[in-house]
C-alpha cells in the first residue's frame, strides 16, 4: 500500500500515522530511539506490506502489469489502490479527505524533529502538492508516477502504467474493495497486539 492506506489503516494515532508513513526509510530494527507509538508505527507498516505482498488479490492486480513492469507492479498497485481509497474516501470515513489529509500534514509539522531526515526533506512538498488529495485523480496518479519514475535507478516506465489503470478500471477497482475490507480486518487485529 502507498502513503495514504497507510496512514489510514494506523487509526487516530498521530505518532502511528507518522511511523507507519515514514517506515520505507528505516532499515532493519534499530529504530528504538522513536517515540514507542512511532516505533508500533514502523512496525505496523512492515506488517502491513508483508500481508499485501502475499495477498492474492494483490498478485492478481500485479499479474496484470507484470509483462510491461516488471517488479515495478507492486510499486504501481500501491498507488493505484491509493487512487481508489482517496476516490472512495467517503466509504471509509465521515471526515472529507482534504481536512483528513490537513490534520496529518499538521501532525507532520508538530512533530517535525521526530521525523527522519527523508521525511523533512519531502514534507513540504508533499503539503505543497497536497499529495493525499491529489490521488482522487487519475491525473493526480499519473503525477505521482512520473515523479516516481524519475526517482528510479533504471528505466521504470511507471509513468505509462496509467493507460492499464484506464484500461482495467473496474477490476483494479473491484479488487482494491475486497483485498481492503482484508486488510482493515487483519490491521485492527493487528494493532491490538502492538
Amino acid at each position: 500500500m502507498n502513503f495514504l492506506a497507510h496512514i489510514y489503516l494506523s487509526g487516530d494515532n498521530d505518532l502511528m500515522k507518522i511511523g507507519n508513513f515514514m517506515a520505507d526509510g528505516i532499515h532493519g530494527k534499530h529504530f528504538d530511539n522513536f517515540p514507542m507509538d512511532i516505533q508500533k508505527g514502523i512496525i505496523l507498516h512492515r506488517a502491513i506490506d508483508t500481508f499485501t505482498d502475499a495477498h492474492p488479490i494483490f498478485r492478481q492486480s500485479t499479474k496484470r502489469l507484470h509483462s510491461n513492469y516488471h517488479h515495478y507492479s507492486g510499486i504501481i498497485v500501491d498507488i493505484f489502490y491509493d487512487h481508489f481509497l482517496a476516490k472512495n474516501w467517503s466509504n471509509y470515513s465521515d471526515e472529507k479527505l482534504e481536512d483528513y489529509a490537513d490534520r496529518f500534514y499538521q501532525s507532520l509539522k508538530d512533530n517535525y524533529d521526530d521525523l527522519t531526515p527523508k521525511t523533512q526533506k519531502i514534507m513540504p512538498y508533499m503539503i505543497d502538492h497536497n499529495w493525499l488529495v491529489s490521488y482522487q485523480t487519475i491525473e493526480g496518479i499519473e503525477r505521482v508516477l512520473g515523479r516516481m519514475d524519475t526517482r528510479m535507478k533504471y528505466e521504470s516506465n511507471m509513468r505509462f502504467s496509467v493507460k492499464e489503470l484506464k484500461m482495467f478500471y473496474t477490476e483494479f477497482e473491484t479488487e482494491f474493495t475486497t483485498f481492503f475490507e482484508n486488510l482493515i480486518t487483519f490491521t485492527n487485529q493487528k494493532i491490538l497486539l502492538l
